[in-house]
């Protein structure tokens, strides 16, 4: 098999390994399956109102941010207890660092929903 044919191989593996972790985040995840309910949600409204190209450029942008970041959120939680189980100080400034991260992603998204919808509001 050349080269160029197992690479291609090994991206639709990685492909495979990666949609299995979105399944295995969006089931086992109460804040992601949350941020997934908003997502649907905010995406009907869409629909219904009728946003602009670049409106869904930005919302979807900012779906994917707040999504993503909540998935490596809950990756470093889940080293960090992996590593040190009991509590420690490290671990919690590493989780409370990480759950800002998404709290940021998530006023973001926020802010950009307001900006796209309170006009259509008015």
């Amino acid at each position: 098999m050349n080269k160029f044919l197992k690479f291609i191989i090994g991206r639709f593996r990685g492909c495979g390994y990666a949609t299995k972790g979105a399944l295995l985040l969006l089931k086992t995840e109460p804040s992601i399956q949350v941020q997934a309910v908003i997502a649907i949600v905010m995406t009907a409204l869409g629909f219904y109102l009728g946003i602009t190209s670049t409106e869904w450029i930005m919302q979807i942008f900012a779906i994917g941010l707040v999504m993503s970041i909540e998935g490596l959120n809950t990756t470093a939680e889940a080293i960090a207890d992996f590593i040190h189980p009991d509590f420690h100080n490290k671990i919690g400034f590493i989780k409370d660092v990480a759950a800002g991260a998404v709290f940021i992603a998530a006023i973001t998204a926020v802010v950009i929903g307001c900006i796209i919808y309170i006009p259509y509001m008015m």
